[in-house]
């Protein structure tokens, strides 16, 4: 297959928007008097929110691009295990520590909790820095600088959690950590089974039985596996990356054989069944909830990502307006260091006093707010980007 994949501006344009989304609703966390669909849903409410349909729409895209990538990693004889788990740890790593983050005892240690925040970030961009450009030598003086400072903060890490109230420890995988293990998984099955379709599809619909046996335990006597592996989550992160590598591959196998049109007819036969099913799974029992990863959720945002993936695909790749998403490209393009550059300002910002007009915390100035916000952040990125400052894991 030829070089035509390597970039899908579909893709691009799907995941600046899902990164311009992710950053809005975390700014918006804690806005008052803003609509509640905005915003998650309660822990035990069966409702959904656009927040709710964010995370999963991202990890989609996870697996949406890993066929691309890898076709072309190959082609340019880079060894894709290795940079598979490479990859994979990076993003653990730095989900860990963000999950640390919840529980800094900001009384009893050294540094302020903005300051650590802050400095952590600062090593994550020394370590992680895209390096294409700069000397061996200024290469690793900076990453060994990166790898300096984040020693010192894990020293100086203090929990206040009770039950792990000395230093760092494990309570989630953070987001960053989640999408990790998911991408570890799902990127070793695709590599391993050749990008197979049926193995693709076999282990998405793997992934959502695991799911199902998980809150149910209807499916135990298939579940035999779970004595001798292993797996993060309970399959509904997998399911999420699993989707999007089955319709990637399905993109490419059409277009080789000049018959995407049948990519549509695929794509709308799978949205309907998946949201039936979801809101089938849904009476029966558990509801629709992120908080506990309910199958209805997994079937249902699974439904919504391939609906919005659809209209990428007609206003993108077909109708060729990807310069309609010009103004937020670097979220699709430099995405890891968009998702990063708010763990630096919000810290440096809660350590001044400036403050905004009372009109813009919340209500509809509170929307703009989070709105403007989003665009600076991915703003930020892309100036960065222009001077070769970039992240790459």
């Amino acid at each position: 297959m030829n070089n035509v994949y390597t970039r899908v501006r579909s893709i691009d344009a799907f995941r600046a928007v899902t990164m311009f989304l992710m950053i809005f609703v975390n700014d918006l966390e804690g806005v008052p008097n803003v609509p509640e669909w905005l915003k998650h849903a309660g822990e035990n409410s069966d409702a959904l929110g656009l927040a709710d349909v964010i995370f999963p729409a991202f990890l989609f895209i996870v697996g949406l691009s890993i066929p691309f990538a890898f076709q072309n990693r190959q082609s340019s004889g880079g060894k894709v295990p290795y940079r598979i788990i490479t990859r994979s740890l990076a993003l653990i790593l730095i989900g860990f520590f963000h999950a640390n983050m919840e529980t800094y005892d900001d009384l009893n240690t050294l540094l302020p909790k903005p300051v650590w925040e802050s400095l952590l970030t600062f090593s994550f961009f020394f370590i992680f820095l895209d390096y294409r450009d700069f000397t061996s030598i200024k290469r690793y003086l900076f990453q060994g600088f990166g790898v300096v400072l984040l020693v010192a903060m894990s020293l100086l890490y203090k929990s206040n959690d009770p039950a792990h109230s000395t230093w760092l420890h494990f309570s989630w995988w953070g987001i960053l950590g989640l999408i990790g293990w998911s991408y570890m998984v799902c990127a070793l099955i695709y590599h391993y089974s050749k990008g197979l379709l049926w193995i693709q599809a076999a282990a998405w619909i793997i992934f959502i039985l695991i799911n199902l046996d998980f809150h149910f335990g209807w499916l135990t006597f298939l579940m035999q596996w779970k004595s001798y592996f292993w797996l993060a989550g309970n399959g509904a992160m997998q399911a999420f990356t699993m989707a999007g590598i089955v319709v990637s591959v399905m993109y490419m196998r059409l277009m080789q054989n000049k018959e995407l049109n049948l990519l549509w007819a695929g794509l709308i036969l799978l949205a309907i069944i998946l949201a039936n099913l979801g809101f089938i799974v849904r009476y029966v029992s558990g509801g629709i909830s992120k908080a506990h990863d309910t199958p209805s959720w997994v079937l249902i945002c699974t439904s919504i990502s391939l609906v919005a993936y659809m209209v990428f695909l007609f206003v993108v790749d077909r109708k060729e307006k990807y310069n309609w998403f010009k103004i937020i490209e670097p979220a699709g393009t430099n995405t890891f260091t968009c998702y990063l550059i708010p763990f630096i300002f919000y810290p440096i910002y809660g350590m001044t006093d400036a403050g905004y007009p009372e009109y813009l915390s919340e209500g509809t100035g509170g929307l703009i707010k989070c709105l403007v916000f989003s665009l600076v952040m991915i703003w930020v990125a892309g100036l960065l980007n222009k001077i070769n400052l970039r992240l790459k894991i």
